[in-house]
């Protein structure tokens, strides 16, 4: 099958081609999602202090989502200060001077909505979906975690909890739990990025509150936040209720991004580690280019060839034909300044790591050398473009992804046209990614064993 993109030539000759039941779904796939596809619709103004605004109108559901991104994540700590963002997704719920401990969340949910936090390495995000009576109550609260949040001790104290709760749970005493933090401390050598998101918890015990208190003062202000309000709303108002609860917070001091020079591994980095597990794993570890670039979308295609669904690379090689895994994946780490591409497998009962990391390099390998088929891409499209048609089928998605797009692209506009960066490439594209960035030799190899392997 081929599907002809824009500006393309047709296929050279005058030549049928049959076509087989998977390009024949593939191509109404396509067609689908290319049919389901529309702008989404928005303005954008700044606030005095430097606040960026985002209004996105959709009637078709009473509900609003009230969001604001803020330009901090763990890329932007001390190093001795490793969790600060994590821990301040934390933190700026315990209140602010005119709501009390605890209630934040309490406002929403007696309002009938929902609401939530995420940090990244690059950005925090925070947002409330509520109905759309109620948008004035979502502004209110985020104005006042703005403004004024409660950063005092007795918060500090009570989320401290909270976080080692979900260390413990989610790193700790998670079988394979480490694996996000093992590589990244072995895929950079300067950079922030080196640490996970997560932190670590004798930093966060030897801040002060004076320390809490300036990472607030410094990182969350206006002129370092987007605000997306989406859905069921009067953009004229909206406009007006934004002015009015948001435009008289003061600027903060400008905010800069790290620039720190790290090219990552020179030479290939292997090491073991021994977890409390039952079955052997191999995770591989390759640094690739900043989110929005040309070559991270190339290179995301590859991870979603390598692990997009029953069918993809990984799963029908080591788990269905060779049976020596039990679980496979791939997955890309956007990251601002330089990110990583991931892969892992766990073994199948009796398979070594060896003969499991050869059978993952071998996959990789047959990208570099034989490229992907023209059949095997377009499908490949086809499924992004349907999950593109999905992640903007709900308001609190667009909101996301207007944010993203403003703060880490740097163009709101690529909500709408970021997709036509993927459907641009081609099956070169993919076999160039692979040659330059899955290196065998700069990149991350991890065995993962069982703790009772481990020599006295």
């Amino acid at each position: 099958m081929y599907l002809r993109r824009p500006g393309e030539d047709s296929p050279r000759g005058n030549v049928t081609r049959m076509k087989t039941p998977i390009a024949i779904l593939t191509l109404m796939l396509a067609a689908s999602a290319t049919a389901q596809r529309s702008a989404i619709q928005y303005t954008e103004f700044d606030l005095d202090n430097g606040l960026h605004v985002i209004l996105h109108e959709d009637h078709g559901t009473p509900i609003v989502t009230v969001s604001v991104m803020y330009h901090v994540g763990s890329k932007n700590e001390d190093p001795t200060r490793r969790g600060f963002a994590h821990f301040f997704e934390h933190l700026l719920f315990e209140g602010s001077q005119n709501i009390g401990r605890g209630e934040f969340s309490r406002h929403v949910e007696r309002a009938g909505g929902v609401l939530n936090a995420n940090t990244t390495a690059d950005r925090t995000y925070y947002y409330e979906v509520l109905p759309s009576n109620q948008l004035e109550l979502g502004l209110w609260l985020e104005s006042e975690r703005m403004l004024h949040a409660k950063v005092d001790q007795k918060g500090v104290d009570t989320q401290r909890e909270v976080v080692k709760e979900e260390r413990r749970q989610r790193y700790e005493n998670q079988p394979y739990g480490t694996i996000l933090m093992e590589v990244l401390s072995r895929a950079y050598s300067t950079h922030p990025y080196r640490w996970p998101t997560i932190g670590y918890m004798e930093d966060l015990n030897a801040a002060s509150e004076a320390d809490y208190q300036a990472f607030y003062k410094r990182f969350y202000v206006p002129n370092n936040a987007v605000l997306v309000v989406a859905g069921d709303i009067d953009p004229v108002r909206t406009r007006d209720l934004v002015t009015r609860y948001f435009g008289t917070i003061p600027k903060g001091e400008p905010v800069t991004q790290p620039a720190v020079e790290d090219a990552g591994p020179s030479a290939e980095v292997r090491d073991v580690i021994h977890d409390r597990i039952q079955l052997p794993a191999v995770v591989l570890g390759y640094r690739i280019p900043p989110t929005g670039t040309s070559d991270y979308y190339a290179v995301d295609l590859v991870n979603r060839l390598l692990s997009s669904g029953n069918s993809s690379r990984l799963n029908r090689a080591l788990k269905d034909e060779q049976q020596k895994a039990i679980a496979t994946g791939a997955f890309s780490l956007p990251f601002e300044q330089g990110g990583l591409a991931i892969m892992y497998a766990i073994a199948n009962a009796g398979i070594e790591a060896a003969p499991l990391e050869q059978a993952m390099t071998a996959e990789v390998r047959r990208i570099q050398e034989q490229g992907v088929p023209r059949e095997e891409f377009d499908k490949l499209l086809a499924q992004l473009e349907m999950e593109s048609v999905q992640d903007k089928s709900r308001i609190a998605g667009i909101a996301s992804d207007l944010a993203r797009c403003h703060m880490l692209l740097g163009d709101t506009r690529l909500v709408n046209t970021e997709i036509d960066r993927y459907l641009a490439l081609g099956p070169e594209d993919l076999k160039r990614a692979a040659l330059t960035y899955f290196r065998q030799d700069a990149r991350v190899v991890l065995h993962y064993l069982p703790a009772s392997q481990k020599q006295p």
